[in-house]
């Protein structure tokens, strides 16, 4: 059996704890345990290869606006060989980089293996029986895959092996609602491809504000069709395609969606049964994902986990984040928990969707609704959204009335991601107060204006929802 002084799970973010290991004490001995390509989902299979894919898409939808501005362009042909291409072989790359780090550290041991334990604090790789007395557990996720009758013997992609794909499917079906299924679907119509998503909710995006997601139903629906409340029931072979055959929730009409290729963008779930976690003492919920306590500690004492294997919110912003929390307790003895109170999270579709923190229904359930008031303002009511020739997209800022404390924050518009930063950065400051966005000076014209205008009037839920109304941008 051999001895390490730490056995990490994984190659995403939980790198930052052994490296901060590491930098703290020269002589730390670790294995670094990985069964898929090294680096993490987000680099590998996640967020980079995925961003790497929709910038071409925002550029081809830019270029067809071209001609409100007077410029006579068009989009002649996409080699989506070369799109997928370039993003494999930047992937590639950063996996090669990573897997060198591994390799010829003299502090590390990289397995590239498939681990699981075997008793408390001990696990089996590779042949070999490792053991220490500290481990971090950072063990990613896998697409879910809904038991949809015949899907399984016609086929189909997930988010991962979507990434391996050279000629683009003249047709798609996507089921799913969510953000993987809008990015994608996204990706793939401003490619050429004919496109259906089949959500089960109700709402489209169903993470957003009930207005946003319709605002970006109609949008995105403008190049594909978008069905929600539709539940897929079964796939099977037709006329040399693929078939889907879901259902209306609520009326019952059985619809039939036929496409080159069907891609399942249902949610990720957990991979942890992988591990044996009850060999190693290690309790999960009903769903397998990991349990831990305020410290990210599991239910052994000094080994932690995080990000996607906790089930909690599956971003890598996230993962980095509780690796420093992890960290600061298991490393350097500091207590600490982590805050959720304000995880942001974008959607790269086009139209772009950013939000942080509560939604109004949840603000509202919370503080009461005399007490909650909501900033607004649309980009073309600023200088800058009017010259792009945007319309209807906003800022949407959810306060406490009498504290002007920000409880959260939704945007939907060009560089939505980048816009909430400024939004998000006084949601972490002891009085969340939102009055430095109107004391700081905002540069004219700029969109940045448009966070600091959607504050000069703060509205009532009521009053809200009367505003959207007359804008027609209502979700009721």
């Amino acid at each position: 059996m051999k001895e390490y002084d730490v056995i990490a799970i994984g190659t995403g973010s939980v790198m930052h704890v052994i490296d901060g290991m590491i930098n703290r004490d020269p002589e730390t001995q670790a294995a670094v345990i990985d069964k898929d390509e090294a680096g993490g989902i987000c680099m590998t299979r996640g967020c980079i290869p995925s961003k790497i894919l929709l910038y071409p898409a925002e550029v081809i939808r830019t270029v067809e606006r071209a001609g409100l501005f007077g410029i006579e362009v068009k989009v002649e042909k996409v080699d989506f060989a070369q799109v997928m291409g370039r993003m494999r072989s930047i992937i590639d790359a950063d996996i090669a980089r990573v897997e060198r780090g591994l390799t010829e550290s003299k502090n590390i041991d990289y397995y590239h293996e498939e681990a699981h334990f075997v008793e408390p604090y001990t696990m089996e790789v590779a042949g070999e029986t490792i053991r220490s007395d500290l481990i971090f557990l950072g063990a990613g996720s896998e697409p879910i895959i809904p038991p949809i009758e015949g899907l399984e013997e016609v086929g189909y992609l997930t988010s991962d092996s979507f990434l391996h794909i050279t000629e683009l499917p003249q047709t798609a079906a996507v089921i799913g609602g969510g953000f993987i299924a809008a990015e994608y679907g996204h990706f793939l119509a401003a490619m050429g491809s004919e496109v259906t998503i089949l959500g089960r909710n109700p709402q489209f995006l169903p993470q957003e504000e009930p207005e946003i997601s319709v605002l970006a139903k109609r949008e995105l629906g403008k190049h594909m069709t978008i069905l929600t409340n539709h539940e897929v029931r079964a796939a099977r072979e037709g006329g040399g395609n693929k078939q889907l055959v879901a259902v209306d929730r609520d009326s019952g009409e059985e619809r039939t969606v036929t496409a080159d290729e069907i891609l399942v963008a249902a949610g990720r779930g957990p991979t942890t049964h992988r591990l044996h976690p009850e060999e190693g003492g290690i309790k999960t919920d009903d769903r397998g994902w990991i349990v831990v306590d305020e410290h990210l500690q599991t239910s052994q004492p000094n080994v932690y986990a995080l990000g996607d294997a906790l089930g909690r919110h599956h971003f890598k912003h996230t993962a980095n984040y509780e690796a420093t929390v992890a960290y600061y307790n298991a490393v350097l003895k500091h207590e600490t928990h982590p805050d959720y109170h304000a995880i942001p999270h974008a959607v790269f579709t086009y139209p772009e969707v950013a939000g942080a923190g509560m939604r109004e229904k949840e603000a509202v359930a919370e503080y009461g609704e005399d007490k909650v008031g909501i900033g607004f303002y649309r980009y073309e009511d600023a200088a800058k959204g009017e010259a792009m020739g945007v319309k209807d997209y906003f800022v949407k800022i959810i306060l406490e009335r009498e504290t002007y404390s920000i409880l959260g924050a939704h945007i939907i518009g060009p560089q939505a991601s980048v816009l909430i930063q400024e939004v998000i950065n006084l949601m972490y400051t002891e009085d969340r107060s939102a009055l430095p966005i109107l004391n700081g000076m905002h540069i004219h014209p700029a969109l940045s204006e448009i966070v600091e205008r959607s504050l000069w009037t703060i509205l009532t839920p009521a009053q809200y929802q009367h505003v959207l109304h007359e804008h027609g941008l209502s979700a009721g």
